[in-house]
């Protein structure tokens, strides 16, 4: 049920939206209307520092780090044990960006896919061709879809489940940055002439999924584990409690240790 809960309305909005770009030519309407110049036949972030340098290269590497950063919490859990508790969200967070991103890629390298600047229609050398139509074996592999860039910035989706186990509200400022990461990334590759917006639903949906996924049935659902207790009785209490603890996060504190009962 918690899967169930957390796919959903995802997977509803996926749907229609996939279908949709699939089955008409609103991909590129779309990049005709706001990313495509025209009257000078160009692309409008083809040339801009902001799409090239900041977002795209420096976006990468930002990504990069993060997801360095997280491995390098994790290796430190090992060494100083008051760090403990962080080391099933850092490990978690790790391999969801990594999972994530490299599923997109290696989609990229089988779904035989053009990127917008590569049609006709823009400028370039080969027709369009939907998704799921057959793609003559004159042309080219092409390695454009879904859009892997974008996928990075998504692979912050999964705050959402490192936060919610501890606040609902920073949870969701986890899930804003995500998306919000993602679209800045999309959006800049769509004016690069990199995705369509089809693209960057189906990664959107993918690193969602995964994310998801990872967290329900490889973590069970649960992140933050308590220190290793130090004594006997910690360790009782501890393991009642963690008994006590559904998939949503919540737990009965047990009174703490010679606490005297009230009236």
């Amino acid at each position: 049920m918690f899967y169930w809960r957390h796919v959903r309305a995802p997977l509803v909005m996926f749907v229609v939206l996939a279908a949709l770009l699939a089955s008409t030519s609103l991909d590129i309407s779309i990049a005709h209307a706001l990313y495509f110049d025209e009257a000078h036949s160009r692309w409008l972030g083809a040339t801009s520092w902001w799409t090239n340098e900041l977002i795209h290269r420096d976006g990468a590497w930002l990504m990069r780090s993060v997801a360095a950063l997280a491995l390098g919490l994790w290796i430190a859990t090992w060494v100083h044990p008051q760090l403990h508790e962080l080391r099933r969200p850092a490990l978690y967070f790790f391999v969801s960006i990594v999972l994530s991103v490299g599923l997109v890629g290696l989609l990229k390298s089988l779904t035989n896919v053009d990127c917008p600047r590569d049609l006709t229609e823009f400028g370039g050398a080969f027709p369009f061709i939907h998704l799921f139509e057959h793609r003559p074996a004159a042309l080219r592999h092409a390695r454009c879809f879904p859009a892997a860039h974008a996928s990075s910035g998504y692979a912050l989706l999964a705050l959402y489940f490192v936060l919610r186990e501890r606040s609902r509200i920073a949870a969701r400022f986890g899930l804003a940055a995500g998306l919000a990461m993602g679209l800045v990334f999309g959006i800049a590759q769509q004016s690069r002439g990199a995705h369509f917006v089809s693209h960057d639903v189906w990664s959107a949906m993918l690193v969602w999924t995964v994310s998801l996924s990872l967290y329900t049935f490889a973590f069970k659902a649960r992140l933050w584990n308590a220190a290793p207790p130090r004594s006997q009785w910690e360790c009782n209490e501890v393991s009642a409690a963690a008994r006590r603890l559904p998939v949503d996060g919540t737990v009965d504190v047990p009174p703490s240790a010679g606490a005297t009962a009230g009236p």
